[in-house]
C-alpha cells in the first residue's frame, strides 16, 4: 500500500490535472483526455494496479469523465451560435460507432500495444499542433458522404483508443477545409458527446469482470476518479470555451504540441525500457 502522503499528493495533481483539461476542453474543443490518461497511468501504478489492465483503466476512465465536461463545454459554445449542428447530426452514428470499435479493441490489446498506439498518434497530432499553418488547405469544402461518414469513423477508433474527446482531430479536418478554428472547437466539443458516452459504455463492458481492477471500479472505470475530477472539469470548461472566443490560439497548440510529444517519449521509454 502507498503511504498517505504519496496518495495526497497524487490526488493534488489529479485535481490540477482536472483544472487543466477542463480548461483545455473548452479552449480546444477537447476532453482533456490527452493530459489525463497519460497521468491516471501513473497513479493507478502508484496504487498497484496490474500493468496488463492499467492502461485499459486510464483510457475508460477518461472517457468518462470527458461525458460531463464535453456536454459542459458544448453547451457553452452552442450559445455562442459557433458548433456545427449539420455536421455533428451527420456523424451520430459514425464517430459512436468508431468510439464502440476502439472500445472492443483495447478490451483485447495489451497495455503495451495501447501505450504505442497512444504515443504514436500523440506524436503525429503534435507534429500538426507545431508546424500546422493557417494557410495549409486541403479544400474549401468538407467532404460528402460517403467520406465524411469513414472519415467520422477514424476519428471514433483513434479517439477511443486515445482516451480524447475528439477535439484534436477535428479541429485539424475543420480548418484544413477553410473552417474557422473557433468553428472548429466549438463543433469538436460536440464531437467529444458522441464519442465519451458511448467510449463509457465500451469500455464498462469490456472490462466486466476482468480481475485486478482496483475498488469502485466498473469495466475498465475507475469512479473515485471520476468523482474526483468532474467538479473541476466542469467548473473550468467554461472559462476555457470563453478564453477560446477571446485569444490567439497558435502559442497554446504549440504548447500543447510540446506537451504531447513529452507524453509519447515517455510512453516509449516505459516500453522499451
Amino acid at each position: 500500500m502507498p503511504e498517505l502522503t504519496e496518495i495526497l499528493f497524487f490526488a493534488a495533481v489529479l485535481a490540477v490535472s482536472g483544472v487543466l483539461s477542463g480548461l483545455l476542453a473548452g479552449m480546444f474543443g477537447i476532453g482533456g483526455g490527452a493530459i489525463l490518461v497519460p497521468i491516471f497511468f501513473h497513479v493507478f501504478g502508484l496504487l498497484g494496479v496490474p500493468e496488463e489492465v492499467r492502461m485499459q483503466l486510464s483510457l475508460g476512465t477518461s472517457l468518462a469523465i470527458i461525458v460531463p465536461t464535453s456536454i459542459r463545454s458544448f453547451m457553452a459554445h452552442r450559445a455562442r451560435g459557433a458548433v456545427d449542428m449539420e455536421l455533428l447530426k451527420g456523424w451520430v452514428i459514425a464517430v459512436p460507432l468508431g468510439t464502440l470499435i476502439a472500445a472492443f479493441v483495447a478490451a483485447k490489446a495489451s497495455s503495451v500495444t495501447l501505450r504505442l498506439i497512444f504515443a504514436v498518434i500523440a506524436l503525429i497530432l503534435a507534429a500538426r499542433m507545431i508546424f500546422n499553418r493557417a494557410s495549409w488547405r486541403l479544400g474549401d469544402e468538407l467532404p460528402k458522404n460517403p467520406a465524411r461518414f469513414l472519415v467520422g469513423t477514424s476519428f471514433g477508433i483513434l479517439s477511443g483508443l486515445m482516451g480524447v474527446g475528439g477535439g484534436v482531430v477535428n479541429n485539424t479536418f475543420m480548418t484544413l477545409y477553410g473552417r474557422s478554428i473557433h468553428q472548429a472547437v466549438a463543433t469538436s466539443s460536440g464531437m467529444g458527446v458522441l464519442i465519451s458516452l458511448p467510449g463509457l459504455v465500451g469500455y464498462v463492458i469490456g472490462g466486466w469482470g476482468v480481475p485486478g481492477l482496483p475498488p469502485l471500479s466498473t469495466g475498465y472505470v475507475n469512479w473515485i476518479a471520476v468523482v474526483l475530477i468532474i467538479p473541476i472539469t466542469l467548473i473550468m470548461a467554461p472559462y476555457g470555451a470563453r478564453a477560446a472566443h477571446a485569444m490567439s490560439r497558435q502559442a497554446l497548440e504549440r504548447a500543447f504540441g510540446v506537451f504531447l510529444v513529452c507524453v509519447s517519449i515517455q510512453f516509449f521509454v516505459g516500453v522499451f525500457n
